[in-house]
């Protein structure tokens, strides 16, 4: 079975390619309201789970 990094013989898949990289704390910045949201539909779920089921 081969994996991935078999394929690239050792190195960089990306190597001699035009690549844009973006810091993670930018990535971060404007991922916020992802998240948020995130937390609302799991609160939401968690909500209709205890009317559904009466806990």
């Amino acid at each position: 079975m081969s994996s991935a990094a078999d394929l690239t013989s050792g190195r960089s898949p990306f190597e001699g390619e035009n690549v844009i990289e973006v810091e993670e704390r930018k990535v971060r910045a404007v991922s916020r309201h992802v998240v948020a949201l995130g937390r609302l539909k799991e609160r939401l779920n968690e909500w209709a789970r205890g009317f559904t089921y009466g806990r």
